[in-house]
């Protein structure tokens, strides 16, 4: 496994590696895996992904400013160099690009890549200039690593959804795939905030999880069970616990991430429906989510 910090070095690394895994057919294939670090389990899937379809495997490790709104927790978001590098090994990463965020952005950033619609709700509501950073990152990353295949957990449905609609109106040439959610052993959704949260904090963020899980039994109680309903089911179901602070619970149709008709039933469902939520405990916004498939 190489370690680079610069972009000259990540396009060398890159330059050598085809080379030495030329085929006789072509080219080798690269998988990315961008990431911010803090590496758990979750990342760890992308990258056995990655590694099971892919050539080359290029891991990311990049706490991006850009994507992160006055008084969010840039400078707190947990960092452990070290342990990053040693799970990226383990599980199959080639090159592990790490640059600094003046690498990145050595001049004040004048241009950025924006996704209309639907980045407005979700996590875009509250958060404005998220997702401008994240496609701004992403394109940046996608032009230095050029690769084949991009790998993204499903947790952040949202940013899914955004990147793949970049990626197709711009047409860049990769292929995004989406992965499944990795939870702990208890349900909770893995990320690398869960760090952030007390015994107790911990203890009630299960809630969001129990809560998909109980839109099966809502479904099958009530046949004629609309959009509105299970938002107003989930969130009273989370209110009981008395350290959530709701930001949203939203049924949406997938990817275009548009509301439903208020009187559709859920089980005549004829398109993906998202059922995304973010809920803070203390100081720390938990997302989670479940997609119920068309002819599921």
């Amino acid at each position: 496994m190489i370690t680079v910090h610069s972009i000259q070095e990540l396009r060398d690394a890159l330059r050598r590696m085809k080379l030495e895994h030329r085929r006789p057919d072509g080219d080798p294939t690269i998988g990315f895996v961008p990431t911010m670090g803090y590496l758990h389990d979750g990342h760890a899937s992308l990258l056995s992904k990655a590694r099971s379809q892919c050539d080359i495997v290029v891991l990311s490790i990049f706490v991006n400013p850009i994507q992160f709104g006055p008084n969010e927790d840039y400078e707190k978001y947990p960092r452990d160099e070290e342990r990053d590098l040693a799970v990226a090994k383990k599980h199959g990463a080639d090159i592990v690009f790490m640059p600094t965020p003046d690498m990145m952005y050595p001049t004040p950033t004048k241009t950025k890549v924006h996704v209309d619609d639907i980045t407005s709700p979700l996590c875009g509501a509250t958060r404005p200039v998220h997702f401008d950073g994240v496609t701004t990152v992403v394109t940046k990353l996608f032009h230095l690593v050029q690769p084949d295949q991009a790998f993204f957990g499903m947790k952040d449905a949202q940013q899914v959804a955004v990147i793949q609609r970049m990626v197709e109106d711009l047409n860049f040439p990769v292929e995004i795939v989406p992965c499944p959610i990795v939870r702990e052993a208890d349900g909770l959704a893995m990320s690398s905030r869960n760090v952030y949260l007390s015994e107790e904090e911990r203890a009630q963020a299960l809630v969001l999880s129990r809560s998909l899980r109980q839109v099966d039994v809502w479904l099958e109680e009530n046949p004629q069970l609309t959009a509105p309903m299970l938002q107003q089911k989930m969130k009273d179901m989370i209110a009981q616990q008395p350290l959530a602070d709701i930001d949203y619970v939203e049924v949406l149709s997938f990817p275009d991430l548009e509301p439903l008709a208020p009187e559709m039933s859920l089980n005549q469902r004829n398109t993906n429906i998202l059922i995304a939520l973010a809920v803070k405990f203390g100081r720390t916004r938990l997302i989670d989510n479940r997609m119920l498939t068309h002819g599921e």
